[in-house]
This record gives structure tokens, C-alpha cells and sequence, in this order.
């Protein structure tokens, strides 16, 4: 449908959005590098909790399109998705539309029929020109900012920031968490959105059972949020923060309720059973180092065994450093995908950093049971490096069609 896989702007999907019925609830917007997702997911569930109809578009998925679009905390069902389709397409007329401005498109619809309460809008790719900023926000959420995505946003992490504060709006709060650029600030300032910024405006601070949330309507004692790591304290801040700015009555009781029931696969998701099997999506230098601050924070008793497929246009060699001190073997695998890199190029990858890999292996498949053999009970193997890699050894899991080292899934 379209000559490239990627083409920001908004002309099109904004010219193709105007066709279609439209919805007129408060939307939050959540943008950055990384915890962008696990933001949103926290979004959902807290205001689930709270008995909101709420509408949710995530991306990418890992295992089924349906990820992308949940109504009321379930996924769309493929006839609602596929009928959405059809309008969009029926609607476009000669416009060319690329993969995500059709979904997004799809989604827009999706909810326009369901008539929610509230609509909370992951951002796909930077900002100010994604598909999701047709949308004007009641409230947006600038999570974090890395150095991702280059050949789009910008080359360094001050053009990268900018190009994600776009999703501001004058006079809407701007949520900005505690890993930004400062042009994200300077952004806001000049966009004319109130700024609620991590650090200054709202905090949090960790205790050995509970963790502590300080905002714009006073402190919050909480449990644990149900997403492991303690990175989740950041982005369950953020939440909460956009929670206080958006004028819309939630409990105390349902903000506990809704860190506990937050779900969102790939994000140090363990999976039961031993040895551990952990699933993340790690696939830039800062996502990484979260990785490996995490690990480290969960010792045990075996080894930490990685099982890897990447992207080659990703920062590899910077993943790989910083997670050399945490992975005793590596398994590496390539990635049958167009912009996939090959196992022997992460193999030489790791040659430079002077590591040799157990094995390289022709799909994540492979070398998640090659891993899985190899390991021990005590032993934790730690899936990473893409969406796409996690995505085939999640589907596995749910087909429950790999066992190995004694330990069937």
C-alpha cells in the first residue's frame, strides 16, 4: 500500500481521520524511549479499577495484532478489527497509509464506536509526527528519552527530545519523567504546556516493602506495582502523576488496585517453573542497562544464560556492553526478519568485546532450546534483544510446545 515501511508525518492519516467517526473523550497521550508501554499499561488498569470504560492502543505486539487494541482491559476480537479495517480502507481513498497510520487508524475507529470514558495512546515512533498526535490530548506523558531510532528522530538526544515533546499541547499538562532530555522542558515551555516534571513536581521514593509516591495532591504509600523491576517505580510515577493532572475522579483504592492488576508481557515478565525464564524486550543502550541493574537487584543461586536476536539497525554492540556482566553463557540467534541481523555478525560483535558465544543458531527458537538443555534448575535464562525475539519464544509458551533441561512450558 505504501512505497516505505515507515514515513512520519500527519497529512495523510489526518486527511484519512476526518472520514471516519470520531470520539470525544479525554485522551492521554505516552511517549518516550523506553517505559512508554508499561506507563500505558498502568494508565489502564488504574483507571479499569477505578470502573472506567477504557480504551488502550499499544505497540508493537509480540504475538497477536489484537495486543495492539484493548476495550474494557480485553483485546478487540479479529471480526471488530478486521471490519475496522475495511472502513479505514474503504475511507482512504487514494491516500497511501504505512502499517502503523492504518492501525492507528483502525484503533481511532474502534474506539469512536465503543464511546469510552478515557482513551490512553502509546506512541509508536517519536512524537510530534506519529500517528496518535492527530489526537489532541487532555494530557501527555513524555516517559523517558534514549538515543533510539536515529535515522528518524534526529542524531543525538537533544533533537530525539524534541521530536517527542510534540505530543504537547498549550495549556495541557506535560507529565515528563526523570530520564529526559532537557529540550523536552524547554519543549513544553515553548509549546505553552503546564509542566509536571519527575524530580521537581512529583517523586518517588523506594522502601523494603512499600514505595512511596509524592505528587501534585499529596504522598501515597503503596505496595509493590504486580510489573517486576525496580525501574517500574519510574513509570508507575509518571502514571500516577498524569492520574493527578487529568480531572477525573480515581480512588485511592483504585490506584492500588490497579498497579496490582497491571499486566503487560515482555517487560521482565518471569515465566513459572524452573529454571526462570525471563522475557524482556530490551533492545536499546538504556533498556539494557535497566536490564542489567535489574538482574543484578535478583540474584540466584545458578547461572544467567541470554538468549539473543536483534534488529541490525539497533545500537547492538551498546546492548552487549552493557550487559557483560550479567549473562554467564550467550546464545545467540539470528533474526528471520528483512531488518534482521544475523547470529554470525552477533557473534562477531561479541568477539570484540571478548566474549565467545555457546552457540550461534539460525532463529531464537533454536537457541532457546539449545539454552533450555543446558540449563540447570538453579539456572535463569533470560530471553532479550527484540520484540520479535521474544515474541516467537512467547508464542512457544503459549503453545506449550518446547521442553528441555527437565522442565517442560
Amino acid at each position: 500500500m505504501h512505497a516505505q515501511e515507515i514515513e512520519l508525518g500527519l497529512d495523510r492519516v489526518r486527511t484519512v481521520y476526518s472520514r471516519l467517526p470520531q470520539f470525544a473523550c479525554p485522551v492521554i497521550t505516552v511517549g518516550g524511549t523506553n517505559g512508554k508501554g508499561s506507563t500505558t499499561a498502568f494508565l489502564e488498569a488504574i483507571y479499569l479499577a477505578a470502573g472506567y470504560q477504557v480504551g488502550a492502543y499499544f505497540s508493537p505486539h509480540l504475538v497477536r495484532y489484537n495486543e495492539r487494541v484493548r476495550l474494557g482491559g480485553r483485546e478487540v476480537g479479529d471480526d471488530a478489527l478486521c471490519q475496522a479495517f475495511a472502513e479505514v480502507e474503504a475511507a482512504r481513498g487514494d491516500v497511501p497509509l504505512t502499517y502503523f497510520e492504518f492501525g492507528t487508524l483502525a484503533a481511532l475507529l474502534l474506539f469512536a464506536k465503543a464511546t469510552p470514558d478515557i482513551v490512553i495512546l502509546e506512541v509508536g515512533l517519536g512524537g510530534r509526527l506519529d500517528a496518535v498526535n492527530i489526537i489532541d490530548c487532555a494530557v501527555a506523558v513524555v516517559v523517558s528519552v534514549g538515543t533510539d531510532h536515529k535515522d528518524w528522530l534526529g542524531p543525538d538526544r537533544e533533537t530525539i527530545g524534541r521530536e517527542k515533546a510534540g505530543i504537547f499541547r498549550a495549556g495541557r499538562p506535560a507529565v515528563i519523567g526523570f530520564d529526559v532530555s532537557k529540550s523536552v522542558v524547554q519543549e513544553a515551555a515553548r509549546l505553552g504546556a503546564p509542566v509536571c516534571l519527575g524530580g521537581r513536581d512529583f517523586r518517588y521514593v523506594a522502601g523494603p516493602h512499600e514505595w512511596r509516591y509524592i505528587g501534585a495532591k499529596g504522598a501515597r504509600d503503596l505496595s509493590y506495582p504486580a510489573l517486576r523491576g525496580a525501574y517500574q517505580l519510574a513509570n508507575a510515577a509518571c502514571a500516577l502523576a498524569a492520574v493527578d493532572a487529568l480531572p477525573l475522579a480515581v480512588s485511592a483504592g483504585a490506584i492500588r488496585q490497579g498497579l496490582q492488576d497491571v499486566r503487560l508481557t515482555g517487560r521482565f515478565q518471569s515465566l513459572p517453573g524452573r529454571p526462570q525464564v525471563v522475557l524482556d524486550v530490551a533492545h536499546n543502550e538504556e533498556a539494557a542497562s535497566v536490564l542489567a541493574q535489574t538482574l543484578a537487584e535478583q540474584p540466584i543461586a545458578g547461572r544467567t544464560l541470554a538468549v539473543v536476536g536483534m534488529l541490525k539497525d539497533k545500537p547492538i554492540a551498546a546492548v552487549f556492553q552493557a550487559l557483560m556482566g550479567s549473562f554467564d553463557e550467550w546464545f545467540v540467534a539470528s533474526l528471520v526478519d528483512p531488518r534482521g541481523a544475523d547470529g554470525v555478525f552477533l557473534e562477531s560483535v561479541l568477539a570484540g568485546l571478548k566474549r565467545a558465544p555457546r552457540g550461534v543458531y539460525k532463529d531464537p527458537v533454536s537457541a532457546f532450546e539449545a539454552a533450555l538443555k543446558s540449563a540447570t534448575p538453579d539456572d535463569r535464562v533470560v530471553v532479550f534483544g527484540s520484540f520479535k525475539t521474544v515474541g516467537v519464544i512467547l508464542q512457544l509458551v503459549v503453545n506449550k510446545r518446547v521442553s528441555g533441561g527437565g522442565r517442560a512450558i
